[in-house]
């Protein structure tokens, strides 16, 4: 388990496990996103100061960067939690993608933002990877079924002649040697 450990100055000093960070990532649209919430928190920003910024510089956040989710997406997010502790919001909240993560570390301009962006970055990167190893499994199982299936064709085959030799009668030879008549 990776740790990543925060420092503005040496009297702050935090640590973020991996897996927080991970468990963070949600796939969105087809992408694999942060919520605006989560990236502030991570930054030690709030999140109004976070799109405050972002608002400032939009033209480095396009679409493919950086998206509003829309109410249908936000209702479908908080249902994946067990609890709401989100708590209301005024605002649809925004969804960055890895590359929208590390244009926000220039954006914020801050040693803790470049930190945060790398091991964040990495964490998508971990991400696509296992997602990638999984497609292989699958693939590979996909071979195995069709082997498989071929395999107990062929073997079904072989019991239906087995089958088929003992169900015939067997003829009746006549004996070997000598017969009194």
């Amino acid at each position: 388990m990776k740790k990543l450990k925060l420092s503005d100055n040496s009297k702050d000093l935090q640590i973020i496990p991996d897996e927080s960070i991970e468990h963070r990532i949600f796939l969105i649209r087809g992408q694999k996103i942060m919520l605006d919430s989560d990236l502030a928190r991570l930054y030690g920003v709030s999140a109004k100061r976070l799109n405050e910024q972002v608002r400032r510089n939009i033209d480095r956040f396009p679409k493919d960067f950086m998206f509003q989710l829309t109410n249908e997406e936000y209702k479908n997010l908080r249902s994946q939690f067990a609890t709401s502790s989100w708590g209301g919001v005024r605002y649809l909240p925004y969804a960055f993608t890895e590359h929208g993560v590390t244009m926000l570390s220039a954006v914020l301009k801050s040693p803790r933002a470049v930190q945060v962006s790398v091991f964040v970055v990495r964490a998508f990167i971990k991400l696509r990877e296992m997602l990638a190893t999984h497609k292989e499994l699958a693939a590979k199982m996909k071979v195995l079924e069709s082997e498989q299936e071929k395999q107990g064709q062929q073997l079904i085959k072989v019991l239906n002649i087995l089958k088929h030799l003992l169900d015939e009668p067997v003829p009746m030879k006549a004996p070997i040697g000598f017969s009194k008549k």
